[in-house]
């Protein structure tokens, strides 16, 4: 835990921060932040081998997800710095 968690821990706990319900309006707020959040506005065409889209398509199955959304995941994951290039 961080010193800034233990902190808000230490208020609650004091009584000093109490939690509140959102309201319904701050929930929507919310809901469509997150929303486009992740709207897929764009599009684009990629070529890859015959062997990576069947690894890709494999790979995704066994997931159970589509093709398209293992790759799209892959490359936000990656713009985010989750996934790291080897050094």
């Amino acid at each position: 835990m961080s010193k800034e968690e233990k902190a808000i821990s230490k208020a609650y706990d004091e009584g000093e921060m109490a939690v509140e319900t959102p309201t319904k309006e701050f929930l929507s707020v919310l809901a469509e932040a997150g929303g486009n959040t992740f709207k897929k506005d764009k599009r684009i065409n990629i070529r890859l081998s015959g062997h990576d889209l069947s690894g890709i398509q494999r790979k995704a199955a066994r997931k159970g997800i589509p093709y398209q959304t293992l790759i799209s995941g892959l490359i936000h994951q990656y713009v985010e710095g989750d996934l790291m290039e080897k050094q």
